[in-house]
């Protein structure tokens, strides 16, 4: 199968070389002089160290030529340029299945990415969301790591799945797009608090308790959107949660942990030099409970402290002081 990998970034490339292995993959960038340093070095040393793009993958800076036999499209790109990276999409023609690889809210409208893919691709585009458990660098050196392909057809999903299923990344089928990319986008924040909790040498109960409060918050909203409450226990959501609220190879978590040693959001997005989108992603914590009514008590405490409102030590202090309830998902 001949793939189009769109974004060079370190979850860009680390597709692209595991797909490579087993399909031809164009890999593109618009960053002309980053193209030219993969095609000639064979490699990202800067995000992926050790690991070597198969013969099998290309890289380009021509969207034409990325697109021009591909049969599946991968975007791989940070939410803030998904509508302009499917905008040019869209204007090349000939639109294949379009797979989004990314995680968050679109800011200024407060879209999905799904939902971004929706409003403009052509009618008739299949769209389809890759999500789950997965670090760059580890997908990038082969190790095993399991992921849920989703899409509301069951068409693509027939012709996708086996094609792009591998040993080494295990792909199971979902229909619940919009639970997928909810429980993705609130990951990120869950594990900011997580790194902030760790940071402050909260304790190892202390995680456990947010990690599950904070899917608790995750599927409320998701089921406020008209998600499957199922697809917040399966690798889309609480796999992904757990991976990335105790693991300091994730960059949200790391964003956490700084914070709570006293960084500024600045200096530490500086040091980070990727996008964590745990942070944008908070910046949508107000409009959707406005939208919703549903409460997020720990995305809202995230958001205060990005923005610099309260500390981290008064963020734990507000959740703690919350008066004492029910256990319960559905809560509003």
């Amino acid at each position: 199968m001949q793939l189009a990998v769109l974004g060079a970034g370190a979850w860009g490339t680390a597709l692209a070389v595991s797909f490579g292995h087993h399909h031809a993959v164009q890999l593109w960038s618009r960053n002309a002089s980053l193209c030219h340093r993969l095609q000639q070095a064979r490699g990202h040393a800067s995000l992926l160290p050790g690991v070597t793009l198969p013969a099998s993958v290309q890289v380009t800076a021509d969207l034409a030529a990325a697109l021009a036999h591909a049969e599946v499209v991968v975007v791989a790109v940070a939410v803030a340029g998904v509508r302009d990276v499917l905008q040019q999409l869209a204007a090349h023609g000939r639109v294949p299945p379009v797979i989004l690889a990314c995680k968050g809210f679109e800011q200024g409208t407060g879209l999905l990415p799904h939902a971004v893919a929706r409003a403009v691709l052509p009618a008739g585009t299949s769209v389809l969301a890759l999500s789950g458990p997965s670090f760059a660098s580890e997908v990038a050196a082969g190790l095993p790591a399991a992921l849920v392909l989703s899409c509301s057809e069951a068409a693509p999903l027939a012709h996708l799945l086996p094609a792009l299923h591998h040993a080494r990344l295990r792909l199971y089928s979902n229909s619940d797009p919009v639970g997928v990319e909810i429980a993705g986008a609130l990951k990120n924040v869950i594990s900011i608090a997580a790194g902030m909790g760790d940071g402050m040498g909260m304790g190892l109960n202390a995680r456990a308790a947010l990690i599950t409060r904070g899917l608790a918050e995750i599927r409320r909203l998701g089921e406020a959107f008209g998600a499957r409450p199922d697809t917040f226990l399966g690798l889309a959501g609480v796999g992904d949660l757990m991976l990335t609220c105790t693991a300091t190879l994730s960059r949200n978590y790391r964003v956490g942990a700084a914070l709570a040693q006293g960084q500024s959001l600045a200096s530490i997005l500086t040091d980070l030099g990727e996008v964590a989108e745990g942070v944008a992603t908070a910046k949508s914590i107000a409009r959707l409970q406005a939208e919703t009514g549903v409460e997020l008590p720990i995305c809202e405490a995230v958001a205060a402290v990005l923005s610099a409102s309260i500390t981290p030590q008064a963020a734990i202090d507000r959740l703690l002081g919350r008066e004492p309830r029910a256990e319960t998902g559905q809560t509003r």
